[in-house]
């Protein structure tokens, strides 16, 4: 397998190569040259297949033997060894819990793939690695936790001051180690364009070995596609669901829409975003118009320019008819997303977080248009990662054992400026 960048003047690369680099140098993205088709049967047989042998059989072909098989089936093994429910909430709408990985986000999955591929990729350099992430929110906490100690690895977070919850805070900054935090004067953008103005700085490329952790990386983006299968392998029958993808960056629901091209049957995707609209207002107007973001409820899908949404272009020969013919978007206020957790709570007894409840509505909004539809929400974050739940709710959200940790350990980060050059000279000194 190879890949191309979607700007088109950079030279192809392997699955290896695109890893390692993160970023084509003329600042695209890295997509496969060709689209894997499903074997005959495979859908058929979902139930028959362990959760590691459908992840194996999935990425496989995108990997393109730059990993042995049986390291990359045991790297399989460790990216999904967590359960992924699909959770009834009402006759139409169910959750499929994303959140029960080591730091409760639906991130983890990619995270865990990317690390175990770049510890592989790692062992046969000899000079440090440094990871670099910028962070809405979830993000960065699973790349850290993901990272965490790896020989070799240096990991730098950046993320956006005041626009993270208490707990997500927590987990990008208490571990400690190999991993430094950077608290940004700024928002997610500003950090996103930092990472991706290092990736491609070459004068600090010949100084520092540097790889995205974000979804612009392969290994982040393409594992995603895993818990769709796992949706549809709990799928109880009839036609096959509309899915509703809470969306930020846009790396998600590429993913799916990847997965459905090759061979993944789905009715329809919405993409559910928030305040955040400048997806929702180009399905409407033909127009792709990125803004400054806006800080919301769901404030990992805080994202004025989605990097990942060239790649869902991509998919579809940036013909956006046939775009349209699979997918839809739509835009979800706060004041909706606040009603929606109050409502399910009370109505059905379930517990949203916010980006959930984006989801939840955006699908609500679009089976009432349609005759004998259900579907299925992605819940990519337990609710107790946002202040926001207990506040509209007005009850304590219960902590598992591992977010009650969390609040007894020491905070290591660093604020400054969202300027390059200050995050520069940071890289420069981790990679000595």
């Amino acid at each position: 397998m190879q890949y191309f960048s979607t700007d088109r003047r950079s030279p192809e690369a392997t699955f290896r190569e695109a890893v390692l680099r993160g970023q084509p140098d003329d600042k695209g993205l890295y997509f496969p040259a060709s689209i894997p088709k499903l074997p005959d049967g495979f859908i058929a047989g979902l139930n028959s297949r362990s959760n590691e042998e459908t992840a194996f059989d999935v990425i496989r072909p995108y990997v393109g033997g730059t990993i042995p098989d049986d390291k990359l089936f045991h790297i399989c093994e460790e990216t999904v060894n967590f359960p992924l429910p699909l959770v009834t909430i009402t006759d139409q709408i169910s959750a499929l819990e994303l959140f029960h990985g080591p730091t409760l986000a639906f991130k983890d999955v990619g995270a865990r793939f990317m690390s175990r591929c770049l510890r592989h990729f790692s062992t046969e350099r000899e000079a440090k690695t440094i990871v670099l992430v910028a962070t809405s929110g979830d993000t960065g906490g699973a790349v850290a936790n993901g990272f965490h100690n790896v020989e070799g690895i240096e990991v730098i977070i950046l993320y956006p001051k005041g626009r993270v919850s208490k707990v997500q805070e927590l987990q990008l900054t208490t571990l400690g180690g190999n991993v430094t935090t950077l608290e940004l004067r700024g928002s997610f953008d500003e950090c996103q364009a930092i990472a991706k103005r290092a990736l491609a700085d070459a004068e600090l490329q010949k100084q520092a070995f540097i790889t995205s952790a974000n979804s612009i990386n392969v290994a982040r983006w393409l594992p995603q596609q895993f818990y769709y299968f796992y949706a549809l392998k709990q799928w109880e029958g009839g036609p096959p669901p509309v899915i509703a993808v809470p969306s930020g960056n846009f790396g998600n629901l590429a993913s799916g829409v990847l997965a459905n091209i090759s061979g993944m049957p789905v009715a329809r995707f919405i993409a559910a975003c928030n305040a955040n609209d400048v997806v929702p207002e180009f399905f409407e107007t033909g127009d792709y118009r990125p803004k400054p973001s806006v800080s919301t409820l769901s404030n990992a899908m805080d994202v004025g320019d989605p990097s990942n949404f060239v790649r869902i272009l991509e998919i579809f020969g940036r013909n956006s008819d046939d775009l349209k013919a699979r997918t839809s978007a739509a835009s979800i206020s706060d004041e909706r997303t606040a009603e929606t957790i109050q409502d399910v709570h009370s109505n059905y007894g379930y517990t949203l977080d916010p980006h959930g409840a984006v989801a939840y509505a955006a699908i609500s909004d679009y089976l009432k248009t349609t005759s004998d539809s259900r579907g299925i929400i992605l819940e990519t974050a337990h609710p107790i990662k946002f202040d926001s739940v207990t506040d509209i709710l007005g009850i304590e959200v219960s902590a598992p054992d591992s977010i009650s940790e969390l609040f007894t350990k020491e905070k290591t980060v660093t604020e400054m400026d969202a300027d390059y050059n200050g995050v520069r000279e940071v890289i420069l000194k981790k990679a000595k």
